[in-house]
């Protein structure tokens, strides 16, 4: 049977892969990167490449292991990415870069029911980060599952356009999107068009997919990178939502009917460095484990009320640098399997 079953974001969590911090790095400075993530800076060398300091590594490590012990005193499978030479050069015909981290799996694949994709991701430095969960996918692969791996895409820098508004800087050249711009519904999956997702990138996963699945391309509802620090499913019919950037106008047709969970302001939790990768929404990046328990952030006490207020347990760890390193509970992690069938929500 293939180890590989998930149908969406809340069901009791049985396997999961969580990410590494080993040789976390600032890729040197590309046209994708200055116009996805450091358009503010106005020119790309001044792009702070080069290792995360060793306190960021050293601490998340900590944190990560931490996680990995929670979740399997909890009878859940901890899986982790092997350690990749991410100051390696890679080379194509058209760039070259080094690479970023293997922090968050959530970008990196996607897993839908029985199937894994590596998803074709729009960041240069990530473009062979798939590499380093190659055995666990064979062993998947091996186990049952369907693997595919999305068209890589050639990342030419007419595929980006610093001069564009947030959201319009990923131009529609060919199919690219990182996983973690795609939610789970069941038979709906939520697609973030965003400048971290094109309008090709949700076709072809709508093609991947057939007629079981809708894909919802969703727009103007945050025009960064991904969804998972904007909407967050929690249980059949509630969800979490992010009140900057989701209202009335954009609220995806599907959700609704679901009670809401507006959440709450968020405590600055800091960063290390010239600036952060993440807002302070990223304290709203929450792991279900299953209906009813979620990993949140203890230093989140508002978000930790709110929650528990519908009837939702938490575990409280930290991830002290998800500001700094762009993810938090979420975005580190990548579930394989969760108990459950396939179902249709709406």
């Amino acid at each position: 049977m293939s180890l590989v079953d998930v149908h969406n974001e809340w069901d009791p969590l049985e396997e999961i892969v969580i990410g590494s911090i080993e040789g976390a790095r600032v890729p040197v400075p590309g046209t994708d990167l200055f116009t996805i993530e450091y358009a503010e800076y106005g020119v790309e060398d001044r792009i702070p490449s080069g290792p995360v300091p060793k306190r960021v590594v050293e601490e998340t490590r900590e944190d990560l292991d931490r996680i990995c012990r929670e979740l399997t005193g909890l009878g859940i499978t901890v899986r982790r990415p092997e350690d990749t030479d991410l100051s390696a050069t890679v080379n194509t015909p058209e760039w070259s870069t080094d690479g970023q981290y293997n922090y968050c799996p959530r970008d990196v694949l996607l897993t839908v029911g029985d199937m894994v994709v590596e998803t074709p991701m729009v960041l240069r430095s990530r473009f062979l980060e798939p590499f380093a969960y190659k055995d666990l996918l064979l062993e998947y692969f091996e186990s049952g599952a369907r693997w595919i791996s999305a068209p890589k895409p050639r990342l030419r820098d007419e595929m980006y356009d610093v001069t564009r508004k947030k959201g319009q800087r990923l131009l529609d050249l060919e199919p690219a999107f990182d996983a973690a711009n795609v939610l789970r519904f069941g038979t709906d999956l939520l697609y973030l068009v965003s400048d971290s997702g094109n309008e090709q990138g949700w076709k072809w996963l709508q093609s991947m997919l057939g007629d079981r699945y809708t894909v919802h391309p969703c727009r103007d509802l945050y025009a960064a990178t991904h969804v998972d620090s904007t909407v967050v499913p929690l249980r059949p019919g509630l969800v979490l939502l992010n009140p900057e950037r989701v209202n009335e106008d954009n609220m995806p047709d599907f959700l609704r009917g679901w009670d809401r969970i507006w959440c709450p302001e968020l405590a600055d939790t800091g960063f290390v460095g010239e600036r952060p990768y993440a807002s302070t929404w990223i304290g709203m990046n929450l792991l279900v484990i299953r209906p009813g328990l979620v990993v949140a952030d203890e230093r989140q006490p508002e978000l930790i009320r709110a929650l528990e207020k519908h009837d939702i347990d938490v575990l409280p760890l930290r991830l002290t640098h998800a500001r700094t390193l762009g993810g938090s509970f979420h975005c580190v992690s990548l579930d394989v399997r969760r108990t459950g069938s396939l179902e249709t929500y709406r």
